[in-house]
């Protein structure tokens, strides 16, 4: 098929690139004339496992390009994906003014395409609006579906390629039946396509999030009463874990979740069920656990020098929401070195990808190191916020070398607190008792 991709994104490139790999022609369109350019010159604007070779082999195929003109690709197209950002408004709601250009403008063409296919995430009722409107311009001449994204940041490329389920949203046979066509490489190990209202598969999208979203504070929550009850959430986790009704998933504690999609998508929601009235309270909880759960560590680092950390030094390991990515918004991250800062703390800061993007939201008022190991350099403490793989062992000795005391705060839970006795560190981590924490 002839197809083209709104949006050069995450979601956009990553469906352009997997689209293209079964054989499709696909035109990727962003206004961003920079983003094209790098594009044009063969690398990625984001971190993304695997994506860039995908990008490099099916552009040298003729299989896939990027133009900043959605005119180029849309003569003969079959289909028309919306891959555009809807981020939060002040208030939680999402902003969908990039949907809306994109519909008008396709809407408007000499030839509109027949099928849109909305991928970003769209409050509940868009895909029904963006119908009425294209009946309007086109008189009936384009049908609007509902494809959902259901991507990781860092898996992003194997999500599409190997997905547990695909959504499409139409009331039309006929789009479905091709639709269906479209994604039938994707699921040839029997995972099902699913076809709903175009409301199902926005509200589908939208569920999901916020009920992993709604498990990571679930999750948080446990662990700060097992802190004060001297249980241990490790131990917990474990024991909810093998409950055949629950499973392991997402049940991890740690300093919060981040990223493009749980912080955003949970407000949406939320501000589209007030403006309904309908309650919202477990939505609203989600969010706010997940907020207060952001700074507790901050808050931990800053209790144990007394209130204040004038004069000390703390490494931060870790600035991505999550590995694999160097995404960083709504990172915990972010939230903790501002009040590290605030404290009157030196931060020393290393991520393996994450560098420049946080290096663009504080400048110099942070150091920057090249290494992990580097971070340390006089440091009186490590918060670990990111559970990169090259973090998950400890030089210990190195670390003395280096460090002016060897106190880690464990937001991730990645070491064993046995092990932490043993070498006298002094561990600090979520949920669990506290290591040496008096010496």
């Amino acid at each position: 098929m002839k197809l083209v991709v709104v949006g050069t994104g995450y979601v956009g490139l990553v469906t352009g690139a997997c689209l293209s790999e079964t054989g499709n022609h696909v035109v990727c369109v962003d206004r961003d004339k920079a983003k094209v350019a790098t594009l044009h010159k063969g690398k990625v604007p984001f971190y993304e496992p695997g994506l860039g070779e995908l990008i490099e082999r099916n552009s040298r195929a003729g299989r896939l390009s990027f133009t900043t003109r959605l005119s180029d690709g849309l003569g003969d197209a079959d289909v028309v994906f919306i891959a555009v950002g809807t981020p939060p408004t002040d208030d939680g709601e999402a902003d969908l003014s990039q949907v809306m250009a994109a519909a008008e403008e396709l809407a408007a063409a000499p030839e509109p395409p027949p099928i849109v296919v909305v991928k970003s995430t769209v409050p509940i009722g868009t895909g029904r609006a963006l119908q009425e409107l294209f009946d309007r311009r086109t008189g009936g001449k384009v049908r609007v579906a509902g494809n959902p994204e259901f991507l990781r940041e860092g898996a992003a490329v194997r999500d599409f390629n190997y997905p547990d389920r695909i959504v499409i949203g139409t009331p039309d046979i006929d789009v479905a039946e091709t639709l269906k066509k479209l994604h039938a490489p994707f699921v040839r190990t029997l995972h099902p396509i699913l076809v709903m209202s175009r409301e199902s598969a926005e509200m589908t999208k939208y569920a999901a999030n916020c009920l992993l979203a709604s498990r990571v504070s679930f999750m948080n929550e446990m662990a700060n009463l097992c802190q004060a009850l001297g249980a241990d959430v490790t131990e917990v986790r474990t024991g909810i874990g093998f409950d055949s009704r629950i499973g392991f998933r997402h049940l991890f504690p740690g300093v919060g979740y981040g990223g493009s999609c749980f912080p955003k998508d949970v407000q949406a929601l939320a501000h589209l069920g007030r403006s309904l009235g309908v309650p919202v309270e477990m939505l609203d909880a989600t969010h706010q656990i997940n907020e207060r759960q952001k700074r507790l560590m901050a808050e931990r680092v800053i209790d144990y020098f007394g209130g204040s950390c004038k004069g000390r030094t703390v490494a931060i390991w870790g600035l991505t929401f999550k590995p694999q990515t160097d995404d960083v918004r709504e990172a915990p991250a972010l939230v903790i070195i501002r009040l590290l800062l605030d404290a009157g703390a030196t931060v020393r800061a290393y991520d393996p990808v994450g560098m420049e993007r946080v290096r663009g939201v504080f400048g110099s008022r942070i150091i920057c190191s090249p290494s992990g190991m580097e971070a340390l350099d006089g440091a009186d403490a490590v918060v670990v916020v990111t559970e990169w793989n090259e973090f998950r062992t400890l030089d210990v000795p190195e670390m003395r070398a280096r460090m002016k005391q060897v106190v880690v705060f464990d937001g991730r839970n990645l070491y064993d607190r046995d092990d932490m006795a043993r070498e006298g560190v002094v561990h600090f981590s979520v949920g669990r008792a506290d290591v040496n924490a008096d010496q």
